[in-house]
């Protein structure tokens, strides 16, 4: 009945993860969802009226902008001035998306034939891979491994793996593992993908979740970068708006243009009243961002201090909501089975994550306190 593509793929992670907590509520289980990243903190009031006043405006309701409202776009690209350090063309280096995901699941479908290699980070955002096997192309996974600071070996690539190579996925500050990247490190990139004619995507959704004084830096800041390279970001983590669907891509012009390309003929933009809301969130003082991050710290710190308790080796994250865990063989399904507790088993991210757990802080401090007593109860 199905296509081969979709016959081949594995069951959606996170799908997998939800019919597995669903199935244990059902049965009256008092769960603690510790799994899917999605912010439990509402959207902050004033997009929220933005959107409110703006689906109200007729205006509003026809097809929108492929590539984006120019205001938008504007915003996007003031945004990145101001908090990162690069200059961008609103008319041509600027793409609206409904969501950085499906920016990923599309980006392979513009430059990837069949048989090409794409390069990918792993652990790592299951639609990489997924993204790379529904334009033919083949995956390569990176092993991230916590004695080389959770960054990919570049060298380690063999000859014929490059010569077929064509694009690359990476992720920082990383989901799963809250590693983070430094200005060195990104400039290495950019010489590898300019010697290998690689086209570089950096997937920075959680660059504005950071702690401890730390600010994440854009790849496209490093010289170079913007001749190979775009950057995509969200909405979703940074402004807890996960289920309006919104982002954007930056980058060289003719890569924003092919993934362009593809967007216009498979959907039709960004619900300009979405934009709008999008706009207020990235052209308002950040200070609502600011005290999201205080909340996800707090609980941070609360489970870190819970898991080193327990005797496990953990160090509090600079970025993103996630605590990445090395974990003995079969705990994550203790947790769901015996304590009620939903995280997400590392292998889901890949054979590199074997091994770990990742839990988000997606509920508030006294129901991580709470997930913590009861991990505690179980014998590890």
């Amino acid at each position: 009945m199905y296509s081969d593509r979709i016959n081949a793929l594995p069951p959606y992670l996170f799908a997998a993860i939800d019919e597995a907590r669903d199935e244990l509520i059902a049965k009256g289980v008092d769960v603690i969802d510790l799994g899917v990243g999605d912010p439990d903190l509402p959207t902050h009031p004033h997009i929220v009226e933005a959107m409110q006043k703006a689906v109200c405006d007729p205006g509003t309701h026809q097809y929108p902008s492929y590539a984006g409202m120019p205001e938008f776009r504007k915003a996007a690209a003031e945004w990145c001035r101001k908090y990162k350090g690069i200059e961008i063309d609103p008319a041509t280096e600027v793409l609206s998306l409904i969501g950085s995901k499906e920016a990923v699941a599309h980006i392979p479908l513009a430059f990837v034939n069949p048989g090409d290699v794409v390069l990918y980070t792993e652990p790592g955002y299951p639609v990489y891979k997924i993204g790379t096997l529904f334009a033919g192309g083949e995956p390569y996974p990176l092993p991230l491994k916590a004695e080389n600071s959770f960054l990919p070996d570049l060298d380690s690539i063999p000859e014929d793996v490059l010569k077929k190579s064509r694009l690359f996925f990476f992720n920082y500050p990383n989901n799963p593992t809250a590693a983070t990247a430094d200005m060195a490190f990104f400039e290495k990139v950019v010489k590898f993908c300019k010697k290998h004619d690689i086209i570089a995507v950096h997937d920075n959704a959680y660059c504005q979740m950071a702690y401890d004084g730390y600010e994440a830096p854009s790849f496209l800041a490093a010289e170079g970068a913007m001749d190979i390279g775009m950057e995509l970001y969200s909405h979703s983590k940074t402004y807890n708006m996960t289920g309006w669907r919104l982002g954007f891509a930056v980058g060289n012009k003719d890569l924003i243009k092919g993934l362009g390309k593809v967007k216009s003929n498979v959907d039709s933009g960004v619900f300009d009243a979405i934009q709008i809301a999008g706009i207020a969130a990235l052209s308002s003082p950040q200070d609502c961002v600011n005290e999201t991050n205080k909340i996800y710290e707090e609980r941070r710190n609360a489970l870190i201090e819970g898991l080193t308790a327990m005797g496990l080796e953990v160090k509090p994250p600079k970025a993103t909501f996630y605590i990445w865990a090395p974990v003995p063989k079969g705990f994550t399904s203790i947790l769901l089975e015996e304590a009620g507790i939903v995280a997400t088993p590392g292998v889901g991210f890949g054979d590199a994550g074997e091994g770990y757990i990742r839990f988000a802080l997606t509920k508030p401090v006294e129901r991580i306190k709470e997930a913590v007593e009861r991990m505690k109860k179980l014998q590890l």
